[in-house]
């Protein structure tokens, strides 16, 4: 049995006790979202409230924003209090170990692919082909590259072909068809 002071928190039981890792990822995510909620609060703050046209301050727009950040603010705090209170030997290390794993690549690749479609893709290029290059590019990177085991790129190309343009023309026309929507 392991001793300990008086005045510690109980330990958990063996089987529930939290990987040095994770208590090290938690101690990164609450420094995160306290800079994130910090930020978003500073904005929310100094965002117009438009008293000039006589609007009610319970309607301002930097309300819901500021409510919801100082929120997040509280959490973020409470997380990176926690994380720095459970002692966590090789925490950094094994976190580490994890960032370049298998799993945190395809997390990864995952987000690059997305962010440059959201963000690059969509308004450069027209809808349909956007998707269209984010399709062929995800099979590709997921067949091809990060599938264990991969997959001849010859014989990926065609299928990634197929399934993007497949995708880009069901998706275009039931958003602008059946939905009515404008797309950019």
């Amino acid at each position: 049995m392991v001793e300990q002071s008086p005045d510690a928190a109980p330990l958990p039981p063996a089987d529930e006790a939290v990987p040095p890792a994770m208590i090290k990822a938690d101690l990164a995510a609450g420094l995160f979202f306290v800079v994130l909620a910090a930020a978003t609060l500073f904005g929310s703050w100094t965002m117009d409230r438009l008293e000039a046209r006589r609007i009610n301050p319970m309607t301002a727009p930097g309300l819901v924003p500021g409510l919801l950040s100082a929120a997040l603010l509280v959490c973020g705090v409470i997380l990176t209090l926690r994380s720095l209170r459970t002692p966590a030997p090789e925490g950094w290390r094994d976190l580490g170990r994890a960032i370049v794993s298998s799993g945190a690549q395809r997390a990864g690749a995952v987000l690059v692919l997305t962010l440059v479609y959201s963000l690059v893709l969509v308004g450069l290029l027209p809808f349909w082909l956007a998707t269209g290059v984010f399709v062929f590019a995800f099979v590709l990177v997921f067949e091809a590259w990060l599938a264990a085991p991969r997959h001849p790129l010859l014989r990926t190309l065609p299928w990634a072909f197929g399934l993007a343009v497949v995708t880009a023309a069901v998706v275009t026309l039931v958003f602008e068809r059946l939905f009515l929507v404008r797309l950019p």
